[in-house]
Formats: structure tokens, sequence, C-alpha cells
């Protein structure tokens, strides 16, 4: 596949991730414990049923510059005993509002650094997880990881507590790029580290994550990585671009200094890579995300059941509504996303205080949900038959019309660039407008034409 600059040029605009819609830089709504509550209770009749739990770990030994997460510098154990003694708390007080008969499908611990912090403070929270709800068969109990912070002991600990699915921030493993971008390449062998966690329980799936367009890389030394990658064989393995928000996060602005890869120069990157991938056997899943054929979610993607919440890409086996527990966290709900206070000290200070977290979000409308449903169609399963579409959600195509503020002429460009066609109301994305995936699902997008937001860059 190749990437034509001008297409480049012509579609690398400012464009929202959506791994939400509204997306989360729309939350504006200033909620109350009450409110809170309410739309916890509202959950327990929503869909979809299951039960998804995230849970954030702020702390970080040092902060990446690439880094766009909310993340806290580790400043010794008396701030991390504090935080997690919140965050069990914040678990407790919520769960009460939570209907038992439902079932938890999965749940996610992202950052910062989880495994930056004692694996004792991880156990406690799963114990009291299991010890709270009832489960599905099999659910996905996943958890991020910096191979910098790992060894064998630590790996055996978070088995024993019950993970089953762990992505390993790699990013590179050119630790010449690891340290511009000021990030410490695996303590241990990544083979080791497969081996360990996979010698007693096969089914245990081992991700590796790795960033494009940092200063350093170059199309060769990539190639490198990728293929180092594809000899050990992960699961799955996502290659992010490199999102630049200084405006977010000013640590940012060191890689300004630094050499900030061009467009052209990311697209060669990704493409690159997606090449090697291909050829080793691997389903793409997404703009950026592949998986080995047996996976199951290329079986969702070829029977358009593909889904997508901010844990990443899911089955609807292992989806759920998220209950997001910790600072900045984000509750995922059929009808609101619910965001947590994003300072560390004043999260722990509401929690003690028998107060929920809860600083903003936003109560999801009618015409918001038909919209959030098109876009993850288009997202995840890279089609949209409109007819049927409207069949689901009960609409006829002028009220589809109306709400997404949609019309036919609108999709000429990405049909004569060879984005996506366009058939008997049935849009389909081509290999080429994989890459392109955020611009298309930004045509379907109102609130992108009526509010100024920053975005980074689509490529």
């Amino acid at each position: 596949m190749e990437i034509d600059k001008l297409l480049t040029d012509k579609y690398n605009i400012p464009v929202p991730r959506y791994t939400s819609y509204p997306p989360a830089n729309h939350f504006e709504q200033t909620f109350t414990d009450e409110d809170y509550f309410r739309l916890i209770a509202e959950s327990n009749s929503g869909h979809p049923e299951n039960i998804a739990i995230y849970i954030h770990i702020p702390f970080c030994k040092k902060i990446c510059f690439y880094c766009g997460c909310n993340t806290a510098l580790y400043k010794g154990e008396s701030l991390v005993a504090d935080y997690i003694a919140a965050l069990k708390k914040e678990i407790g007080l919520v769960s009460k509002h939570i209907d038992k008969r439902r079932k938890v499908s999965q749940i996610h611990y992202g950052g910062g650094t989880p495994n930056a912090i004692d694996v004792a403070y991880l156990e406690q929270i799963n114990q009291l997880l299991f010890d709270s709800f009832d489960f599905i068969p099999k659910p996905e109990i996943a958890i991020e990881c910096h191979p910098g912070h790992l060894n064998e002991l630590y790996l055996r600990r978070l088995l024993n507590a019950g993970f089953n699915r762990f992505s390993l921030g790699i990013q590179d493993f050119d630790n010449e790029v690891l340290a511009t971008v000021n990030r410490d390449p695996s303590a241990m062998p990544i083979v080791d580290i497969i081996n360990i966690l996979k010698q007693d329980q096969p089914d245990v799936s081992v991700n590796f994550d790795f960033i494009y367009g940092l200063p350093g890389q170059t199309v060769e030394r990539f190639r490198q990585t990728i293929e180092q990658a594809v000899a050990l064989r992960p699961d799955r393995l996502v290659t992010f671009s490199y999102a630049h928000v200084p405006w977010v996060k000013k640590h940012q602005k060191i890689l300004e200094k630094k050499g900030l890869k061009t467009s052209t120069e990311k697209i060669d990157l990704f493409l690159n890579s997606r090449e090697i991938l291909l050829q080793a056997g691997y389903e793409p899943i997404g703009l950026d995300h592949y998986v080995l054929p047996e996976d199951e979610l290329n079986h969702a993607l070829q029977n358009n059941q593909l889904h997508r919440n901010f844990q990443g890409y899911c089955t609807r086996r292992t989806t759920g509504q998220v209950y997001a527990f910790g600072v900045s966290s984000i509750s995922q709900l059929e009808n609101a996303y619910l965001q947590n206070e994003k300072d560390t000290i004043e999260y722990i200070r509401l929690i003690k205080e028998g107060k929920t977290a809860v600083k903003n979000g936003l109560e999801v409308n009618a015409a918001q949900k038909i919209i959030r449903g098109v876009i993850e169609k288009i997202m995840c399963n890279k089609e949209l038959d409109l007819n049927r579409f409207c069949e689901e959600h009960k609409i006829n195509m002028a009220q589809f019309q109306q709400i997404t503020q949609f019309n036919p002429v609108g999709l000429n460009d990405l049909i004569l660039d060879g984005l996506i066609r366009f058939e008997y109301n049935i849009l389909t994305i081509t290999d080429a407008g994989s890459f392109f995936i955020r611009n298309i699902a930004a045509s379907f997008d109102p609130a992108l034409k009526q509010m100024e937001k920053q975005y980074s860059k689509s490529v």
C-alpha cells in the first residue's frame, strides 16, 4: 500500500481520536455526588449489561517526553499508600450502587505505570474486585506494564493475582531512541518475560505497544524493531502514532528541540511496519492494531461485531459499561461519561472525606448516541450500512441525515481520493482509507464543525 503525499497534506488536520463520542475535551458538565449516583443507578438497566472496570495508577518513576497520559511522579511510598487506600475506598463506595446480578467481563489497569508500584497493591485491588463482583467465564483482566520495571517474581505475582493479558509498553527496541525520549529499556529480555507469562498458562495474552514518529527513528531502525517484535510472536501488537499536544502536556515541547517527524516521515514508518506485520500473518484491526488470525478480535471483525471503549478494542463478549476508579479516570456508561478529579492529592482528599471524586463529564443525549454508533461502526468494522444502521436504531434516513448532518455529496472527495467506496448506501473503507479513518469518522460528526477544540493531527 502506498499513500500519496498530496493526500497526507490534504487530510493531516486536527481531528478527534474518537476513543469516545463526544470526545473527552467536550466534557464540561459539572456533576454533584447525587448526579453521579443517579447515573450509576440508571446504568444498571442500560446496555451493555456487563461491567467493565478501569483502574488508573498514575505513578511513574520518570516522565517519558512523549507521554500524553495523566501521570504523577513517584515520590515515595507514603503517597502511593494513601492513593491505593483512597482507590479501594472509592471502589467500595461505588460498588454499593451497582446491581450485583450483573457480571464483570473486563478489568483494565492503565496509567501512568501500574507496575511502578509494589505488586502487593495490585493484588489487594484485584482481590477486592473478586470479592465484590461476580465474573463471566474467562474474563479479560489486563494490565499495562513498563518492561523496565519487571522481574520474574513481580510477573509471577501478577499471574497469581489473576491477570491474563499483559500489554508491554516497549515503544521501540532501539535504546538510543528510548534515551532520547527519556524512557528506560526493558530490565530483562522480552523473550524471558513471554516465557515466564506463558510457561504454565498458555492462554495468557502478551501484547506489544510501540510508538512511531519519535525523534531518532528512521525507517530502517524502526523496521528492525518491528522485525524483532514479529520474531517474538506477540498475540497482539499496536503501533501508535505519536500525538503531539504540547498545549496539554508541556513536557512534549522537549521533543520539538530533538526533532519531530514530518507527516511524510511518519507515514513511511507506519507503512513499512504495517508491511512487515501483514507479511508475518498478522491481521489489521482498526488503524494501528494487529492480531494473530485466531484472535477473538479478528473473529469479531469478520462478523462486524468488533467494539471499542476507552480500554481499546474488545468483543461483544468482553465489553461492558465502564466503571472507572482512580484519579482522572473516565466512566463510560450508556447515558453518560463521568470523569474524576485530575489532581492526585485532591482526589485522595475527596475520597477520604467520603465524597465521590467526580469532576465533570457529559450526559449523552439520543442524537449523540446515534452519532456514537456511527463512529463506532466506522472505527471498528470499517463499514457502515446506512439502511441497516437506521433499522437497528429505529430511525429513518431523513432522521439520520438530520442528526449527523450527513450529505452524500460530502463524501465525494473521500471517494475520488480512493479512501472509501459508497454504493447502495453502504460505506466501505479501503486499505488506503484505513490510514485516514479518523477523517472519515469526522465526516459524520456535526459537533466538530460547530465547536472550536484542539486535537492532535490525524497523521
